[in-house]
């Protein structure tokens, strides 16, 4: 297959850590079409170089603040860190309403640092369907830590554990009804909760509703991201695992704002890396994120592949009764 130069160039580009061959790199994998087949093609096997971790929560809990205080004290440790932000999509054109992302500016112009705003496309669970394929590319870039900022749908928000290593939840003092009401999906997908703008009055009874709530369920002997690759959190479906999960999520206060507390956050994402590298949950969190990127790329090209097939003729058939859409679909999917 004859390769396309504009492809080729970017891909040999992000290899000499050229920006501007990463934001192109980017924007075709984020397409979808065939091009992108070439950049996944190209940098898969830079599958797990990174510690990617996902940032979730309501909106307005201050995540992007957190994420940019993050990235400066990465950087003060001399390590490369890639974002992507995931915004929402609109529903009719797919185009994201992408935000200014103040809060991260202050990182525009550190080559050591690459922020990208990327469109949900209306996925369920805040997450874009080409998010991995991106991934890929700052890992290619040679990013160390990845932050993956999503949506913030709150409850539903479980799909960051398919693509996360470290999955930090976040919330605000501010939001005592919310931490009363979450649910099992929020907090068994959580390896680290934040309560962030710490500053605010009631982050002690927050921390310690969280703690409480975690209490209720700390006898977790499933891997959460095996759940939901078999069935969903709610289905019912359990998947049994040799070892029991060991790690005990810790509950912190926080304070994006006045810098409160970000060192312990630093240090818990250093021992939850450490404790993923030497246990099996490591291993078994990166099968499970192939098993979601296979099956999200499967679904992609079979839909790509699938609308090139359907004439003008078979959309006036099925309008005017002359075929059945079961026998037009079967037909086109033999």
């Amino acid at each position: 297959m004859k390769k396309n130069s504009k492809v080729s160039d970017a891909i040999e580009g992000v290899k000499r850590g050229d920006l501007v061959s990463v934001s192109r790199a980017l924007t075709l994998a984020a397409d979808g079409q065939k091009e992108a087949d070439e950049i996944l093609r190209a940098f898969f096997k830079d599958l797990g170089r990174a510690q990617k971790i996902g940032l979730c929560g309501p909106p307005g809990v201050g995540k992007s603040s957190l994420s940019s205080r993050l990235i400066s004290l990465y950087r003060k440790r001399n390590l490369k860190v890639g974002m992507l932000a995931v915004d929402p999509s609109s529903p009719i054109s797919g185009g994201s309403f992408l935000g200014d992302r103040l809060r991260i500016q202050e990182h525009i112009g550190d080559t050591g640092v690459f922020i990208r705003s990327i469109a949900s496309r209306g996925m369920v669970g805040g997450l874009s369907g080409t998010i991995f394929s991106q991934i890929h590319v700052l890992e290619a870039y040679g990013c160390d830590k990845i932050l993956i900022e999503t949506v913030g749908i709150g409850q539903d928000e479980v799909a960051i554990a398919r693509a996360a290593d470290t999955v930090v939840y976040v919330t605000t003092p501010q939001l005592g009804d919310e931490i009363q009401a979450m649910k099992a999906g929020v907090m068994e997908i959580g390896d680290l909760f934040v309560v962030n703008k710490a500053d605010l009055e009631g982050k002690d009874k927050a921390v310690s509703d969280i703690r409480a709530a975690l209490g209720l369920g700390q006898a977790r002997s499933l891997s959460v991201q095996e759940r939901l690759h078999h069935g969903g959190l709610d289905a019912g479906v359990l998947v049994e695992t040799k070892e029991p999960r060991a790690w005990e999520p810790p509950v912190l206060a926080a304070s994006a704002r006045d810098g409160e507390g970000l060192e312990p956050l630093l240090e818990s994402l250093d021992r939850h890396e450490k404790y993923l590298k030497e246990t099996s949950e490591g291993r078994r969190r990166l099968k499970n994120q192939c098993r979601e990127e296979l099956s999200l790329y499967v679904s992609r090209r079979l839909y790509r592949d699938f609308l090139s097939k359907v004439s003008e003729k078979d959309i006036e058939d099925l309008v005017d009764h002359k075929m059945n859409l079961v026998d037009l679909a079967s037909e086109i999917l033999k």
